[in-house]
């Protein structure tokens, strides 16, 4: 610590160890104990060989119960992927106490074509679904799964399949948002299509998850959806679109020296910028 002194990182903490691809242990990931005893859960530091943005815990256990099951499920904590294969879903894999990243997702779509992100159904589950699926929007293609499994807000994973069973969770699984209906579910916060401003605000939230997904199918399909809910006719939300990102590309056009107009001194005339002599100086011009 501060003072020198060495002490134990890990104390009073359940021990996990963390496998690359390769089934080499990286890292450690330690579960508290007691409540009140600091975060909750507490990792190896970053190394060259261990980022938590890019490894997820149970990946190299659960490769074959993915592959058999057909689909990855993405939880929050360690524990819930030590309930979930003890009730017979092997094919859980958690992040590292860090939202889902794009680097995640890619390396799970190496391993299926299908991911089902599972989370609390409270306010913070919500926030951290809304970040998986931003980061998952770039993989989103005609051929890939993504859906979303928003559990009781009372509920994890784990406490969910100890207290209703595997069958249950099965069943909440196969219930699962897709992604088409979760970006819609996203654009929609706060907004009141039944107005013209919150139709409006709509449109202005679901640009930027729409321009992330990748060209295909899926792009085309959903631009209809948005268009269908925002109440406009067909093709007129991406002229308005088009209309938007050409306004933004003209409004960052990188400043020359004629737009910096630096004050100095050149053959004689003060406060003319760089370019301009003589008492003519271009932005008087311009202006």
């Amino acid at each position: 610590n501060d003072t020198g002194r060495i002490y134990d990182k890990f104390r009073d903490r359940v021990m996990f160890p963390i496998h690359d691809r390769r089934g080499r242990v990286i890292a450690f990931g330690g579960r508290v104990l007691e409540k009140d005893d600091g975060p909750k859960y507490l990792n190896s530091p970053e190394t060259p060989v261990f980022s938590k943005g890019r490894e997820l815990y149970g990946l190299y256990e659960g490769r074959s119960a993915i592959r058999q099951r057909g689909y990855v499920l993405v939880v929050e904590g360690y524990m819930d992927v030590v309930a979930l294969a003890q009730s017979g879903f092997g094919n859980a894999v958690a992040t590292l106490g860090t939202a889902c990243t794009a680097e995640h997702v890619r390396k799970l779509f190496r391993f299926t074509d299908s991911v089902v992100f599972s989370f609390d159904g409270d306010a913070a589950g919500r926030r951290a679904a809304t970040r998986a699926l931003e980061a998952a929007l770039p993989d989103a293609t005609d051929l890939s799964s993504m859906r979303f499994l928003f559990l009781p807000p009372d509920h994890d994973p784990d406490s969910f399949v100890r207290a209703q069973g595997s069958q249950a969770f099965e069943r909440a699984v196969a219930q699962a948002v897709p992604l088409s209906r979760q970006m819609l579910e996203i654009a929609r916060d706060g907004c009141d299509l039944a107005t013209p401003e919150g139709r409006a605000r709509f449109v202005s939230q679901g640009k930027p998850l729409w321009s992330a997904l990748p060209e295909g199918g899926l792009r085309r399909q959903m631009l209809a959806e948005f268009n269908k809910a925002a109440g406009l006719t067909e093709g007129e939300l991406a002229e308005q679109w088009r209309a938007a990102a050409v306004v933004a590309e003209r409004a960052v056009v990188p400043l020359t020296e004629h737009d910096t107009h630096i004050d100095v001194t050149v053959d004689g005339d003060v406060g003319l910028c760089k370019c301009c002599t003589g008492g003519n100086c271009c932005n008087s011009q311009r202006d």
